[in-house]
């Protein structure tokens, strides 16, 4: 019987990862967030702005398909 690796879920990105990330300002991710036109954004506690890796993927994907 084959023993299966399971990948641990990578950690919620801040703003300024995704920033970094994505060779943006963070305040450029701010207006998209207000805009509604960047990548999808989780709120936690405290109004702490997260990003999912794979939602930041995805959204690339769908903006670099578009130019």
């Amino acid at each position: 019987m084959a023993v299966q690796k399971v990948q641990a879920p990578r950690p919620l990105a801040t703003p300024q990862e995704v920033a970094d990330f994505l060779a943006v300002p963070e305040s450029r991710l701010r207006q998209w967030r207000y805009l509604g036109t960047g990548p999808a954004y989780r709120k936690l506690a405290n109004h702490l702005v997260r990003y999912r890796w794979s939602d930041v993927e995805e959204w690339l994907d769908r903006e670099s398909a578009v130019a």
